[in-house]
């Protein structure tokens, strides 16, 4: 089944959350990426395909494609391609439907309405009904996955959203600019105090044990406060391999907003 061709702009863990579930849901499914996307959940992140030539999330394997032909092959083979296109310029190649803004920017980066007949943006940044079309909130709480028409989402705070009573201490920044070098791996247990990776000479350390939820390439360069992994204080490892239950949520809202614009024929 054929349900209609959506770009993704951006294919890190939420990006990937929404491909997978418009895919599973008969969709044809592209997305663009940057040249050397910045993914910290990488084993979760449509995106990794960029780097490694393809990748498996859940069961859906998606492919570097480099030309309109490579995605038509693709679809046929039942998979989802990935390019570099940070200008979306393969909509001059292709006919889409659908245009979703998942870069997570908090700002708007070159998206706008008439890109396609719809064009849906996830969290702060947009304004529904004048940047795009809809906005879809992302931030956790009763509203997750809300399919905005008129406004904004809820705006960032810059607070690292809480798990088991934990912010800002998952999270692990970049000490300075320079070159990452990973000593553990995405999945492995931590405990406080362990060094995760080094860049340059610094010693990047957790703060709480768990698990490594994410963690960016090894051997990638990177300036000073990127947020460069983060940990899971409930230590479930199945977690890191995994959507998670934020991305369902938001791409449930991205399957929402496209099945009730159809319904009101708005495109």
């Amino acid at each position: 089944m054929n349900t209609g061709v959506v770009v993704i702009r951006g294919g890190g863990d939420i990006g990937t959350g929404v491909a997978h579930r418009l895919f599973r849901s008969g969709f044809d499914i592209i997305i663009v990426e940057i040249t050397h996307p910045l993914v910290i959940r990488r084993k979760v992140a449509f995106a990794q395909a960029i780097v490694d030539g393809h990748t498996v999330v859940e069961g859906i394997k998606a492919v570097k494609a480099f030309s309109k032909e490579d995605i038509d092959a693709l679809w046929r083979e039942g998979k989802i391609p990935v390019m570099v296109d940070p200008d979306c310029s393969i909509l001059k190649e292709i006919k889409a439907e659908v245009v979703v803004d998942a870069t997570l920017a908090k700002e708007n980066r070159g998206m706008r309405k008439g890109l396609a007949p719809l064009t849906i943006a996830l969290g702060p940044g947009f304004k529904a009904g004048e940047d795009v079309d809809l906005v879809i909130e992302t931030t956790r709480g009763h509203n997750l996955g809300k399919v905005i028409i008129e406004g904004y989402a809820e705006s960032n705070t810059g607070i690292p959203e809480e798990i088991l009573g934990y912010r800002s201490e998952r999270v692990l920044r970049a000490p300075c600019d320079g070159m990452v070098r990973t000593t553990l791996d995405i999945g492995d247990a931590v405990k406080a105090g362990e060094i995760v990776c080094y860049v340059d000479k610094e010693a990047v350390k957790v703060s709480i044990g768990g698990v490594v939820r994410g963690l960016i390439m090894n051997a990638i360069k990177v300036v000073s406060g990127l947020k460069i992994g983060d940990v899971d204080p409930r230590g479930i490892r199945e977690y890191c391999f995994t959507i998670s239950d934020k991305a369902r949520a938001i791409g449930g809202g991205v399957l929402e907003a496209i099945l009730y614009m159809k319904r009101l024929k708005k495109f």
